[in-house]
């Protein structure tokens, strides 16, 4: 028989999957970590239900979160990733000839460890000289770094579980207090049809913190929708109207350019009236 696996999105809409081998499935003290060798995108990671990348478009989610911000940035020399155990936002972070550390602080072990054995690709970034990598609570790491950081990317999973918090107004005022001056915060922050009134709160929330919070989109075909949306925040600097600079290593990426920066932060209508004050 064959085998699937489908992801409820919302209770009426899902996105199924053709599974050729279940690889890996442990549940440990934060969350469930599947790990399937899928027929149309190759291996996918699972946490509690929810797909959280494959081989075949992890490639948009990570050069989309972490390229506008350090495009920006005059010297992003510092940078600072919650989440995103699989590495691939520390993969693009190394990148940037101006970015000399890139700390990454992930919760779950568990997440790691599933990575480092089906997703070798993305976990080498772990060894580049100027990665670091922290199993530890993210939350708490903000309290010991004040003024600490250039760039602050937030690569988190869905708000529930162990990444609630990292939704709430205590963590967005937590990592502005870990941004240096001119500082530079990306959030992940769901799909913006499906999911419209968690990115409202979250810009609500962010407001009052930051000179400039924009939204920007990618299309990510096995995220809900297929459609994301990303938030970034600065004192000054608005994203949406400042172009970044010519990056080295462009013709490389598969998704993220400048034109698609560009485009990235041109919202439709709906998006407008949804994050209008």
């Amino acid at each position: 028989m064959t085998d699937w696996f489908t992801e409820k999105q919302t209770p009426h809409l899902g996105l199924t999957l053709e599974v050729k081998r279940r690889l890996f499935d442990r549940t440990g003290p934060y969350q469930r970590v599947e790990v399937m060798e899928t027929v149309e995108f190759g291996n996918l990671l699972v946490l509690d239900g929810c797909v959280m990348v494959t081989d075949r478009d992890e490639f948009v989610y990570h050069e989309m979160i972490a390229h506008p911000a350090l495009a920006l940035h005059p010297n992003p020399e510092r940078v600072l990733i919650i989440g995103g155990g699989d590495g691939g936002s520390v993969r693009e972070a190394v990148k940037h000839e101006a970015v000399k550390s890139v700390t990454l602080v992930e919760i779950d072990q568990l997440v790691i460890d599933a990575c480092r054995e089906f997703f070798p690709a993305l976990t080498a970034s772990f060894h580049h000289p100027k990665a670091q990598v922290l199993v530890a609570d993210g939350f708490a790491h903000l309290d010991d770094h004040p003024q600490a950081y250039d760039v602050i990317l937030v690569d988190s999973t869905d708000p529930v579980g162990p990444a609630e918090v990292l939704f709430s107004p205590a963590f967005f005022h937590k990592v502005r207090a870990s941004l240096r001056p001119g500082g530079f915060a990306v959030f992940q922050s769901e799909n913006p049809f499906l999911m419209g009134g968690i990115i409202r709160k979250m810009h609500q929330d962010l407001r009052p913190l930051f000179g400039q919070v924009a939204l920007y989109l990618a299309l990510i075909p096995t995220y809900p929708g297929g459609h994301w949306s990303f938030t970034l925040c600065a004192d000054q600097v608005n994203p949406a109207q400042v172009l970044p600079r010519p990056l080295s290593f462009e013709d490389s990426l598969k998704y993220y350019n400048q034109g698609i920066h560009t485009a990235a932060f041109q919202l439709p209508g709906y998006l407008r009236r949804l994050l209008a004050p």
